[in-house]
């Protein structure tokens, strides 16, 4: 079994690594300090490393002060969480392979020596919370927290279409182990800097609607103006995937003048994840993400295209039901 690969390999490690994706979220982080946590716990020697560190939003979680943003020393074992590929961990590990990935990306690319990959999970940090225990390994409530914050981030406050029954379970478990879900919900989901919602604003105002897509753009120059310290959206885009009605929402994030950072969310019942791949990314069905070389406009463009391209083809095969095709009827 793969939990038993992974428990051994722990075991064996004296030193071990743990990372997550770029620009981490609540559920990249909350991964990293849930198993870092629960191995420092436990006597190892851990390394929790965050290319572009934690931000604001989650400082309040006990261990998010020992996140580096580089390893060193080597450790024995490396453990990507929260990632679909090696890309997406933003170079942490340089030339060396993750021993362990445990994920919930549809679009899991299966690259480490012992990949767990769980696509129906709601977060990785359920699927941490399912695993932690099970590795002999103690959910306290700083693990508890982190745990938490992940599942709500990633749900959206359980607004995802894969909540479930089970993540709900989830949740109220780790409530009983001391996790405030009012405190921690506030945290991830409400709580924003004032630059965060002036840089929303600069979006805001270019929203653009062609039927069902909608689309804006996010631009250096407007970052700077806002006086935002990060390279992400500001979760703008979670917050734009509540337009009613709506089809999917697409927003570019310019990274560096040659660099865009691509956010899809869909109504359930889409699909997306499979333009976010074609363009080397990844993600779930209603929410992906990718970065693209090239210009704004450029990128922009293109994206846009592929996007429009999908919903057409969506519309054409919905018809094409509708008249008794594909089977000729």
């Amino acid at each position: 079994m793969i939990l038993d690969e992974i428990r051994q390999a722990i075991q064996q490690a004296d030193r071990i690594g743990i990372t997550a994706h770029i620009r981490p979220d609540g559920d990249a982080v909350g991964s990293v300090l849930a198993l870092g946590l629960a191995l420092l716990t436990s006597g190892k020697q851990v390394q929790m490393v965050l290319r572009d560190g934690v931000s604001n939003t989650f400082r309040h979680l006990q261990g998010s002060e020992l996140v580096k943003q580089k390893f060193d020393p080597d450790c024995d074992l490396y453990i990507a969480l929260d990632s679909s590929d090696l890309l997406r961990l933003g170079g942490v590990l340089r030339d060396r392979k993750a021993d362990i990935c445990i994920d919930h990306h549809i679009t899991n690319e299966n690259y480490a020596k012992i990949n767990l990959v769980r696509p129906d999970a709601v977060a990785t940090c359920a699927i941490l919370a399912d695993v932690i225990p099970q590795l002999g390994l103690i959910v306290d409530l700083p693990v508890a927290n982190a745990l938490l914050t992940g599942i709500l981030s990633d749900s959206i406050g359980f607004r995802t279409s894969n909540t479930t029954s089970d993540s709900l379970r989830i949740a109220a478990d780790l409530m009983d182990k001391g996790a405030n879900i009012t405190v921690l919900y506030n945290k991830a989901l409400i709580s924003r800097p004032f630059e965060a919602a002036k840089y929303w604003g600069y979006a805001l105002q270019k929203l653009e609607r062609n039927d069902g897509l909608v689309w804006t753009t996010l631009t250096l120059e407007d970052r700077k103006n806002a006086g935002y310290p990060g390279n992400d959206d500001a979760d703008l885009s979670n917050i734009l995937s509540s337009i009613d009605p709506l089809d999917v929402v697409v927003l570019f994030v310019e990274q560096k003048p040659d660099l865009v950072k691509v956010s899809w969310r869909a109504r359930p019942g889409l699909d997306i994840s499979g333009i976010a791949h074609s363009l080397g990314g990844g993600g779930h069905p209603a929410a992906a993400g990718v970065e693209c070389a090239g210009s704004l406009p450029e990128v922009t463009e293109k994206v846009l295209q592929l996007t429009a391209n999908y919903l057409k083809s969506v519309k054409e095969e919905t018809i094409g039901v509708h008249r008794g095709r594909p089977d000729g009827g």
